[in-house]
């Protein structure tokens, strides 16, 4: 099987000819940032080679010259500046870069991790950069090959096929594992993907020396996805001071190990209090099966919302729900600061939670969904019956996010 055409190609193609802003494009290691950019490129400058960086600590002008800006074309250049976040002054370039050559050249920066976690430069990009974060592959993005709209965020349901479903669940959206399909080479390529970001990575971009207790902070973590953190649990477990944990898990959330999700609120304040929940972002590395399928739910859902947010469709937050009841949901997507999705994950149960009605009659969302796992794909729109919860099969669903 070969590789994919990547959904974010079209992104970041409507973004070269609409907007003169930078893309600053960040997302996990190995998701095809640099493969997608450069494909778009007609100049590749990468900061872990000692050529390019060379051209790049000599300054913009030097910058310009190796692009090629002096040259007359029928439209301007598009140069790629790859892991370009490695570089202590990242910012300071980029800004003189950007005011210069603005009208003669289009930018895309890629970066492994959160291209806003080191804030190493003590200049400004406000208003000089538009920010893209890319996701694996998705039951949508297999499905569909154009771009959500306005008018229609949510897309018609799509089926695809079960050899595909099935090599998303068991390999994760990750485009090597995902196309080759192959269990062994999975699990050696996840093991080192891990080593990789804890040994090269992390040690690299921060100040943080304990690694061993890291990794194994990091192995606890695999164990735990979809569940409440306990900072002071984890703090025992590793030997470690709890703010330390706290940053810690800051530290491989911003390189993409994994994400957290808060209970949500109308008093967002009030939910930074409560314990988040963890999920990793590679789901074919969680063993337990209901742990996997609430996983694979999660990370098509954060795609949704910052994709959404990213392509200028609305503000979209992703959280969950919890009373003192110990009632719980496990999802809510908000829109524009209202409820609209409420999501609970079953691998195989067909009757809705009590909980979903629950929640609808106290935050007002209009879908309120039961994604099954196991069940079969429907040719029909979940999002076309709002106002009572709803079992739908995951195949159905997750089609029609992004």
């Amino acid at each position: 099987m070969s590789i994919r055409e990547r959904l974010y190609e079209k992104v970041l193609a409507e973004h070269l000819h609409r907007h003169r802003q930078m893309a600053l494009v960040s997302g996990p290691r190995q998701v095809g940032k640099t493969t997608t950019c450069r494909g778009l490129s007609t100049a590749y400058l990468d900061w872990d080679n000692t050529d390019d960086r060379r051209v790049i600590l000599r300054g913009p002008a030097a910058t310009a010259e190796r692009i090629g800006l002096a040259r007359l074309g029928e439209r301007p250049p598009v140069a790629v500046f790859d892991e370009l976040h490695k570089f202590a002054r990242w910012k300071s370039f980029l800004k003189g870069f950007f005011d210069t050559y603005a009208d003669q050249a289009r930018i895309l920066v890629t970066g492994s991790s959160r291209l806003d976690v080191y804030r190493r430069g003590g200049d400004s990009l406000m208003g000089r950069y538009f920010p893209y974060r890319m996701h694996p592959f998705s039951v949508a993005e297999i499905a569909h090959h154009d771009l959500p709209r306005p008018a229609r965020i949510v897309r018609k349901p799509h089926r695809i096929s079960d050899a595909d479903f099935r090599a998303l669940w068991e390999h994760g959206g990750y485009p090597e594992p995902f196309v080759k399909r192959d269990a062994r080479f999975t699990r050696r390529w996840a093991a080192l993907r891990r080593q990789q970001l804890l040994r090269e990575d992390i040690r690299d971009l921060t100040r943080i020396h304990e690694l061993d207790q890291m990794e194994a902070l990091v192995n606890l973590l695999l164990e735990r996805s979809g569940d409440r953190l306990g900072c002071a649990n984890l703090a025992g477990d590793v030997q470690v001071a709890v703010d330390t944990v706290h940053r810690w898990i800051d530290t491989l959330c911003g390189f993409h190990l994994g994400f957290l999700l808060r209970p949500w609120f109308a008093n967002v304040p009030r939910s930074l209090r409560k314990e988040p929940k963890w999920f990793l972002r590679d789901w074919s590395g969680v063993a337990d099966e209901g742990r996997r399928a609430e996983t694979f739910v999660a990370c098509h859902l954060l795609k949704a919302v910052e994709g959404w947010t990213d392509l200028g469709l609305g503000e979209f937050q992703l959280g969950y729900l919890r009373d003192k009841n110990r009632r719980e949901v496990d999802f809510i997507v908000v829109r524009d600061r209202k409820p609209w999705i409420l999501v609970e994950v079953k691998k195989s149960r067909q009757q809705p939670s009590p909980s979903l009605r629950h929640f609808q009659e106290r935050t007002g969302a209009p879908h309120v969904f039961q994604v099954v796992l196991e069940a079969e794909y429907v040719e029909a729109d979940c999002f076309a019956r709002p106002g009572r919860p709803l079992v739908v099969p995951a195949r159905t669903f997750l089609s029609q996010l992004l």
